[in-house]
């Protein structure tokens, strides 16, 4: 099967233009395509890993990636899917972030001379001169079209900026600006970002002549790939640092049943006719199933070394061992405590609830357990003594974390 068929088996592919095309520069080895990636944190979260895995898979094919940091279009922000104006960050914090970005990059995308490329679009957006650009850019671009566009019809009711309304025509310079500078023939993007890409390729024709080519596809479920990014704590980044492996791996472990398979295709290496197998398997096997896709992606991310860990000790915590190596852990204070603490307050120190109204419905529901023991009720000390040995908290059936006194 050869990568675009493969893509589509996947259900990666949404929407193509010029699909007979960009068939044959994908299957051939001759794309060369861009995904952009805002930095608007300092690590990437698993919203971002559909993408990268499109990149790594596109480049075993022979494919050259562009990894496109938008150092530029931050200083403006996408309004798709917001229903909110994004908060403005300094020119050093984006720059920070963007350095955070390539070093996770590189355990899925290979760099280098005649391999993949990273760029940032603050080299070419940022010494623009506003009047050329609305001269040779905006003129290429009608008010009544963008206004129809997805990304910024959900804004109007709440009221859209013009430094938002700016984007779009930001983001089409980029693929104007690579397709003539990389020779960039090809651009991939979520669902969310369709009308964007669609003014990129529109822009290089005006600009270029209709014999200009440039293609555009999109990811199928990429606004779903984003929402994977979210949980009750917040999001699942790709820093060990701040999403530990066994979090991480047990994210994953804990997807609903109904997107296992569906994960599996999309974000594994597993060969598809595995995974053809993998899916006739009997329901019972459902928690094979999570484990293997947590524990391939957990492979993918922080190396086979630390899925073993993560699933050795998630497999040691369910069965009632002890292993608590590899648990996720928050060290508290002498001073946090005192004498001892309300488990209402372990709970939100641990970042397991967000708030005391939340920590104490779920010990009033039995959601939380102590060292094997649920708790009773929601006015329990926890004591100094056990938090300096360590105690294990146990939230719903499958969240679990250490506190200790250091």
């Amino acid at each position: 099967m050869k990568i675009y068929e493969e893509l589509v088996a996947r259900g990666l592919i949404a929407q193509v233009t010029n699909e007979d095309e960009i068939r044959d520069l994908v299957n051939n080895g001759r794309a060369t395509f861009y995904i952009g990636f805002d930095p608007t944190a300092d690590s990437l979260h698993v919203g971002h890993f559909m993408a990268l895995c499109l990149m790594k898979r596109l480049q075993m094919a022979g494919n050259r990636p562009i990894a496109l940091i938008g150092g530029g279009t931050a200083m403006i922000g996408d309004p798709s899917g917001r229903t909110d104006m994004r908060s403005m960050m300094t020119q050093e914090t984006i720059q920070h972030n963007c350095d955070c970005f390539k070093k996770q990059m590189e355990r899925f995308i290979e760099f280098g001379e005649g391999k993949a490329m990273m760029v940032n679009n603050a080299d070419w957006l940022l010494p623009l001169n506003y009047v050329d650009v609305l001269r040779e850019v905006g003129a290429c671009f009608s008010v009544n079209n963008m206004l129809r566009a997805e990304c910024y019809k959900q804004r109007m009711e709440k009221g859209l900026s013009f430094l938002e309304f700016n984007y779009m025509i930001m983001q089409s310079y980029d693929f104007y600006y690579m397709y003539q500078k990389y020779g960039c023939n090809m651009q991939f993007g979520g669902n969310d970002q369709w009308s964007n890409m669609l003014g990129g390729t529109e822009l290089i024709r005006k600009k270029l002549g209709e014999d200009a080519h440039a293609m555009t596809i999109t990811l199928l479920l990429n606004s779903e790939g984003k929402k994977m990014g979210k949980t009750a704590r917040g999001a699942v980044w790709l820093d060990p640092n701040k999403t530990s492996p066994f979090e991480f791996f047990q994210y994953w472990r804990n997807v609903d049943d109904a997107d296992v398979m569906k994960c599996i295709r999309m974000l594994t290496f597993i060969p598809i006719e595995e995974i053809d197998e993998i899916e006739k398997w009997e329901d019972s096997r459902i928690n094979e199933k999570k484990e293997l896709l947590a524990y391939e992606l957990t492979a993918l991310v922080h190396g086979k070394e630390e899925a073993d860990k993560a699933r050795d000790a998630a497999r040691s915590l369910f069965s009632g061992g002890g292993d608590d190596a590899n648990m996720p852990t928050t060290e508290l204070s002498a001073s946090d405590v005192g004498d001892g603490v309300g488990i209402l307050d372990l709970l939100l120190l641990c970042g397991l609830c967000p708030s005391k109204g939340e920590a104490r419905r779920l010990v009033q529901q039995g959601g939380v357990a102590l060292d094997g023991e649920k708790v009773a009720a929601a006015d329990f000390v926890v004591s100094k003594d056990a938090l300096c040995a360590g105690v294990k908290i146990k939230k719903g059936k499958k969240v679990f974390h250490k506190a200790i006194i250091k």
